[in-house]
């Protein structure tokens, strides 16, 4: 008897076919070049993090030309072949809209993740070194949902990226893009860090 083993190869997609599925899907998934990466649930402390920090920024960028989105808008990194899903993005002026498609932006200036364990290696490593091929990007804020601790990079020159931290005794994030000082309080209003045991569970 002869047995055949068939080796288990990834399939690799094109911008196209990923974007047809992710109409369809019921949930939302990363494209990198050619592979999709299913995105897990977030936890109730990491949506409450990015709904205060948007609120945050809507309230305290109004009336000035920055438009902020949250979570379902799509980012097209072009020079990695990335779509993804930055949980907060800060736009200076129009957004730039890839094949003028709506749901999908090209141009973000200012980017936050929330932080969860099974995704704040590759926010701090590979998705940085993607979104720094963005020539619109200059801040990416990282929010730890486990703990009052928050990491600040912001470019200061071609190549050249400065890094502050913040934790419970600072009594403001400061952004580096625009005069704007939000109170770490209001960024972890009604934040359970006891609930910690399940969020492994989730984040994005």
């Amino acid at each position: 008897m002869t047995v055949t083993i068939q080796a288990n190869e990834k399939r690799h997609y094109s911008p196209e076919e990923y974007l047809a599925r992710e109409e369809a899907a019921e949930y939302k998934s990363e494209y990198r070049d050619g592979e999709i990466i299913p995105m897990t649930g977030g936890t109730t402390n990491h949506n409450q993090i990015a709904g205060n920090i948007y609120i945050a920024l809507s309230i305290g960028l109004k009336g000035q030309n920055y438009r902020v989105f949250i979570g379902d808008v799509r980012l097209w990194i072009a020079k990695r072949r990335f779509y993804t899903y930055p949980d907060v993005m800060v736009i200076s002026g129009q957004p730039k809209y890839f094949n003028d498609r709506k749901d999908t932006i090209t141009n973000p200036q200012v980017i936050v993740e929330v932080l969860s364990k099974s995704t704040k290696a590759y926010d701090r490593s590979g998705k940085f070194d993607a979104y720094k091929t963005i020539s619109s990007f200059q801040e990416y804020i990282l929010i730890d949902q486990s703990q009052i601790q928050i990491e600040q990079y912001f470019k200061t020159a071609n190549k050249r990226w400065s890094y502050r931290e913040y934790d419970e005794e600072d009594p403001t994030l400061a952004f580096n893009s625009f005069e704007l000082e939000v109170p770490i309080s209001d960024i972890y209003e009604k934040v359970n860090f006891e609930e910690i045991e399940q969020e492994e569970e989730g984040g994005e």
